[in-house]
This record gives structure tokens, C-alpha cells and sequence, in this order.
């Protein structure tokens, strides 16, 4: 028996007999959230546990992330799991190149992050000190449900997304401080 309280508000948006319009950016918004292709770059442990993520207990594709692209011209989330090597630095930012807009970057676990337990010459500490990252999913090695929180964390953000972000003053400076025209 539901109640008043019980029933959810409609959203903002003009209304009629048939009918119910609301603004592009939130139509595209929420088609790009329930579709994201991920690219998985998995190096480590990490990798393990994204196996695990996409296996039938945690089901990722029940958040629209069901196609893996192994291809970056085909995907929109780079999911960066495990350790990189400073030699593989420029690879990953060729990756992410490769990637057509709007593409989100995803650190999963420690050493993604920030080098996790490896402080030496050869590992990268982070990758965001070579692409942009937009979400940190901690842990050594992270959970499978931290890392379908961090795919949700993304859904969030490409759901709010104006379409003209991108092409904003304030995101190619961002870019700009990666070396990224």
C-alpha cells in the first residue's frame, strides 16, 4: 500500500496529455550514463578484481557497462587497475588519446592511485600525473563493489554533463596542463 510520501516527484520538464519534454543535456545525459563502454587497462591484482566485477556475482552490466571495448576508439571509460611503470606512462596517455569525447578516466586501487607500496624510480605514483582522472576507487586491491561504485560515481558525472563542457575554457586548460591540445 503506498502512501503519499511513497510517491516519487516528477522532474522538471513541460507536460501534456501523451506527452513529456525535458532539455537535451538531460535526455543525452542519461543515455550516456546508462551506456558506458569501458576499456580496462589492468596491469595487477586490480585486474583480478575487475574480472571478478564483470563476473555473474557482481553483474556490471546491470549499470549499461555490458560491451568491454578493448578498443579505445570504441570505448568511453578508461578503467586504469593496478601498477604502472613510468615506461608505460606515455602508452596509457596514447590510450586515452585514442579515446573519442566525452571520456572519463577511472584509478582503480592503490597503486593507480598513487604508486600504492611501490615508492620507486621505475613506478608511476599515480596516472594522474600523466591523463586526467575523474574518479579514485581506493584499496589493495579494491573490492568489486568499490569498483562498481566508482563506475556509478562515473554515471553520476556523465548524467550532469552539459553537452558543451568539454569545449570549455576551463577544461582545455585542464587539458593543457597534461600536455593535451
Amino acid at each position: 500500500m503506498s502512501t503519499e510520501k511513497d510517491i516519487i516527484k516528477m522532474p522538471p520538464g513541460v507536460e501534456g496529455p501523451g506527452f513529456f519534454a525535458t532539455s537535451l543535456d538531460k535526455a543525452v545525459g542519461l543515455a550516456r550514463a546508462n551506456s558506458l563502454w569501458p576499456l580496462p587497462f589492468a596491469t595487477s591484482c586490480c585486474g583480478i578484481e575487475f574480472m571478478a566485477t564483470m563476473g555473474s556475482n557482481y553483474d556490471l552490466a546491470r549499470f549499461g557497462s555490458e560491451r568491454i571495448s578493448f578498443s579505445p576508439r570504441q570505448a568511453d571509460v578508461l578503467l586504469v587497475a593496478g601498477t604502472i611503470a613510468k615506461k608505460m606512462g606515455p602508452v596509457v596517455k596514447q590510450v586515452y588519446l585514442q579515446m573519442a569525447e566525452p571520456r572519463w578516466v577511472i584509478a582503480i586501487g592503490a597503486c593507480a592511485s598513487s604508486g600504492g607500496i611501490f615508492d620507486t624510480y621505475s613506478v608511476l605514483q599515480g596516472i594522474d600525473k600523466v591523463i586526467p582522472v575523474d574518479v579514485y576507487v581506493p584499496g589493495c586491491p579494491p573490492r568489486p563493489e568499490q569498483i562498481i561504485d566508482g563506475v556509478m560515481k562515473v554515471q553520476e558525472l556523465a548524467k550532469n554533463e552539459t553537452r558543451d563542457r568539454r569545449n570549455s575554457a576551463e577544461y582545455k586548460a585542464l587539458l593543457a596542463t597534461y600536455g593535451i591540445d
